[in-house]
């Protein structure tokens, strides 16, 4: 059997697969979190939570009650429905960062689930000032735009072509944050090396073995989540 291109879009085998993890992503909003290890070590550090295209904050509920139950104080991102992302959404967006900044009083750690994670590494190019750290999960940020089998819904939500955003800002740009990469060779709507990125486009990179709907519903995921940014954030 010939090697997986890692550039490429994952094979349908692997998408089809994901499929039973959206079940999880629908109820999360009712699942309870179980208490993590080193509950404490998030200090009330601050974490701005993005959630994927084709869905809310509804889907990262379970993946914010586990960091709040760590030590963060977990915030939900209050863009809605998400689509896309646009000069308006975007918008939206840097209020929330700025707003959450201010209250806090403290920089603030940006957690995205796969396209949430193209808003966290663009507001930490924009507001590095305002930002501790981005830490993407399977995010598309790097390579080929076309390198996932989501862009074509994604022109479909959208008035323009994935490679054709309406934003002047390039998400593959390194932020001038520590930037960390969750990635999976498992992931079956983003090929390997468009989530990992290139060595000068991110500080750290980890492989994971959890499917792509998995990463921020799933409970191991999300403990290994917590594993990282407990490593990156302890200091």
């Amino acid at each position: 059997m010939a090697a997986r291109d890692d550039n490429a879009p994952p094979p349908l085998s692997l998408w089809l697969a994901e499929l039973p993890n959206t079940l999880p992503i629908i109820l999360s909003p009712l699942r309870r979190a179980r208490r993590v290890a080193a509950a404490a070590v998030g200090g009330g550090r601050p974490v701005l939570v993005f959630p994927g295209i084709l869905s809310s904050d509804s889907s990262t509920a379970l993946l914010r009650r586990t960091l709040d139950q760590a030590g963060y104080h977990s915030h939900p991102s209050q863009l809605g429905f998400v689509t896309g992302i646009t000069p308006e959404t975007l918008a939206k967006a840097e209020a929330r960062l700025g707003a959450l900044a201010k209250a806090e009083g403290r920089k603030v750690a940006l957690l995205g689930w796969s396209l949430g994670g193209i808003y966290g590494r663009v507001l930490a190019q924009r507001h590095p000032d305002m930002v501790e750290l981005v830490m993407t999960l399977g995010t598309p940020f790097s390579g080929d735009r076309r390198a996932n089998n989501a862009w074509r819904v994604y022109e479909a939500l959208n008035n323009h072509k994935v490679d054709a955003s309406p934003l002047p800002d390039d998400p593959s740009i390194k932020p001038p944050v520590p930037t960390i990469a969750l990635w999976s060779r498992r992931d079956g709507v983003i090929a390997p090396a468009s989530a990992r990125g290139l060595p000068h486009e991110r500080d750290a990179e980890v492989e994971v073995p959890f499917r792509h709907f998995a990463m921020g519903s799933s409970r191991p995921a999300i403990a290994r989540i917590v594993q990282e940014l407990n490593a990156r954030l302890s200091c």
